[in-house]
C-alpha cells in the first residue's frame, strides 16, 4: 500500500488544552508509525558518457582536468598519428605525377586530333589517346579522393566534448599511445539524482511516487522515488530519487536516505512530557483520581505536524491518560 511523508496519524485526544501553569490530561491511543529503512544513496549524474578517441596515436594535447566545466563540443584533446603526414606526402607525390602525365597525354591528344584532319593517323589512334586521358584523370581524383580520407582522418584526432557538463575523469596523460575508441575522458552531464540500492525484501514496500527523506551534508531535503529497476543484483533492487536541491559538487557521493517500508501502532506522547531523575525516564500518570509517576521506556522521536513526539516502548497502555505540563 503506498505511503507517504509524514504517515504519523495521531489519533490520541487531548481533553484540556495546555496553557502555561495548566495540567492537561491527553489519552492515549494507539497512532500508526511509518516504518523507516536507513540506506546510503549515490549522487549519480543522469548522464555519464566517455569521450574516446577516434584515432590511435600519440595523445599530444590534452586540454581538460577532473572537475573542469565543458560546453557539448568543445575540444578536450587532441591524437596525432605520425604516419598520415607521410601518407599525405606520398600522395601529393602522385598527384603531381599523375598530373605530368595528363599534360603529355592532353598534349598527345591535341596532337593527334590535328593529324587526323590531316589525314595522316587513325580514328582508331585518337580513340586511345583520349582514352589514356580520361585514365589519368580518373587516377587523380582517385589519389585527391585517398587524400580527403587521410585529411579526415588527421580532423578526426581532436576529441570534443559529447555533452556538456563536468570533467569526471581522465584515465590518460599526454604523450600517452592511444587506440581507437579508448576513453580519453569520461564527462557527466543532464543533472543529478540518486540511485539506491535497497536489500530484496523491501522490494515489495517500495512504490513510485513516494517520498523519501534524504540526509545530506546541506541539511534534510525531500525527495521522490522516481523509478524501481525491475532487475534485482545481487540481491539489492535499484531505484532512482529525485531531489531538487541536490548538490552536484561531488559526483558518487553517499548520502543518507529513508525509505518508508512498513508500519506499526505505537503510543505516543509529547517530548516535554518525560521526566527524566537518575538516568531513568517518567510519566505523570492519572490513577484514581490522583497522579503518580510512571517509569517508560521511549523510543525514537517523531514529528508530527511540527511536534516531538516520544515513542514510548514500555510502561504505558491504551486509554491510560497522561497528565502533561505542570500545575
Amino acid at each position: 500500500m503506498p505511503m507517504k511523508w509524514p504517515a504519523l496519524r495521531v489519533i490520541a485526544s487531548i481533553f484540556l488544552l495546555a496553557s502555561p501553569g495548566v495540567a492537561a490530561d491527553l489519552v492515549i491511543e494507539p497512532v500508526t508509525v511509518t516504518d523507516w529503512k536507513a540506506v546510503y544513496g549515490r549522487v549519480e549524474t543522469r548522464d555519464r558518457v566517455p569521450a574516446r578517441a577516434r584515432l590511435g596515436g600519440t595523445l599530444e594535447e590534452l586540454l581538460v582536468a577532473e572537475g573542469d566545466r565543458v560546453e557539448s563540443g568543445d575540444q578536450l584533446g587532441r591524437v596525432v598519428d605520425a604516419k598520415q603526414d607521410f601518407q599525405l606526402r606520398a600522395i601529393d607525390a602522385q598527384i603531381q605525377a599523375a598530373q605530368s602525365r595528363l599534360e603529355n597525354a592532353e598534349a598527345e591528344l591535341a596532337r593527334g586530333e590535328e593529324l587526323l584532319q590531316r589525314g595522316v593517323t587513325t580514328v582508331q589512334r585518337l580513340d586511345s589517346l583520349r582514352t589514356q586521358v580520361d585514365v589519368i584523370t580518373n587516377e587523380i581524383a582517385a589519389a585527391q579522393a585517398d587524400r580527403h580520407v587521410i585529411e579526415q582522418q588527421v580532423a578526426e584526432g581532436a576529441i570534443h566534448a559529447p555533452l556538456g557538463g563536468v570533467v569526471l575523469d581522465v584515465p590518460v596523460t599526454t604523450g600517452a599511445v592511444v587506440t581507437p575508441g579508448q576513453t580519453i575522458a569520461t564527462l557527466g552531464g543532464g543533472g543529478v539524482f540518486l540511485r539506491l540500492a535497497v536489500p530484496e525484501r523491501h522490494a515489495t514496500a517500495l512504490v513510485e511516487g513516494d517520498a523519501i527523506r534524504i540526509e545530506g551534508p546541506e541539511g534534510a531535503h525531500e525527495g521522490r522515488l522516481a523509478k524501481i529497476y525491475p532487475l534485482i543484483e545481487n540481491g539489492r533492487v535499484i531505484a532512482d530519487v529525485e531531489v531538487e536541491g541536490l548538490s552536484a559538487r561531488f559526483v558518487d557521493a553517499r548520502v543518507l536516505v529513508r525509505l518508508p517500508v512498513g508500519e506499526h501502532q505505537a503510543l505516543m506522547v509529547p517530548k516535554d512530557a518525560l521526566i527524566t531523575r537518575a538516568g531513568l525516564d517518567f510519566l505523570n500518570v492519572a490513577h484514581e483520581g490522583d497522579t503518580v509517576l510512571r517509569s517508560v521506556v521511549p523510543g525514537p522521536v517523531h514529528d508530527v505536524d511540527g511536534a516531538a513526539m516520544v515513542e514510548i516502548l514500555t510502561g504505558l497502555r491504551p486509554g491510560d491518560v497522561v497528565v502533561t505540563g505542570h500545575e
